[in-house]
């Protein structure tokens, strides 16, 4: 028999899930509320450039991750790459590994696109397993006042892009109203 991580297809986002609503309804019962569904539905309006993936079983979307162009201003330039936000799997199928192979995926995609780096504010016991560290160790803070430092991280993919660079991490202005509640 196999296992649930072994029955999972990992693929990008089409457009027949936007049309069935299935990403939608997998934040919002993931979440437990709307708020992460409706920065998604206004990214995909509004935001060229996004990565979204889905963690099918069979037919069923399980799991969905998105990532966002972002970027880091410093004093001598301006870098840009992915920011992770959100992740998400329906509660009956959380702790079964579908997160952890989205995120993994997306990680794969970004390097194979030269993106130098992802940033995430998210559970400081769960992400640096895949090689997240936290961001101002590199002299990166986050947009949003209050946010915690171990909360707040990045992965470098290029090294040499990264060199350097220093300032202020931004997400899309998608997630400030968020943010701000």
């Amino acid at each position: 028999m196999l296992s649930g991580e072994d029955m999972i297809i990992i693929r990008e986002e089409r457009q027949e899930d936007k049309q069935a609503q299935a990403v939608r309804a997998v934040n919002e019962k993931a979440f437990g509320q709307p708020d992460e569904a409706n920065i998604v539905d206004s990214l995909q309006k509004s935001c060229p450039g996004l990565l979204s993936l889905v963690a099918l079983d069979g037919d069923e979307v399980v799991g969905h991750i998105l990532f966002s162009p972002a970027k880091i201003e410093g004093d001598a330039k301006t870098i840009k790459g992915m920011g992770l936000a959100p992740i998400a799997v329906l509660p009956e199928r959380q702790r079964q590994g579908v997160g952890t192979q989205l995120v993994k995926r997306g990680i794969e995609m970004l390097r194979s696109r030269d993106c130098p780096f992802i940033i995430v504010l998210g559970h400081p016991e769960y992400y640096p397993r895949f090689g997240f560290v936290r961001a101002s160790l590199h002299g990166i803070r986050s947009q949003w006042e209050g946010v915690p430092n171990e909360a707040f991280m990045i992965l470098i993919l290029d090294q040499s892009a990264m060199k350097g660079v220093s300032g202020v991490a931004r997400y899309r202005d998608e997630f400030d109203e968020a943010m701000q509640e």
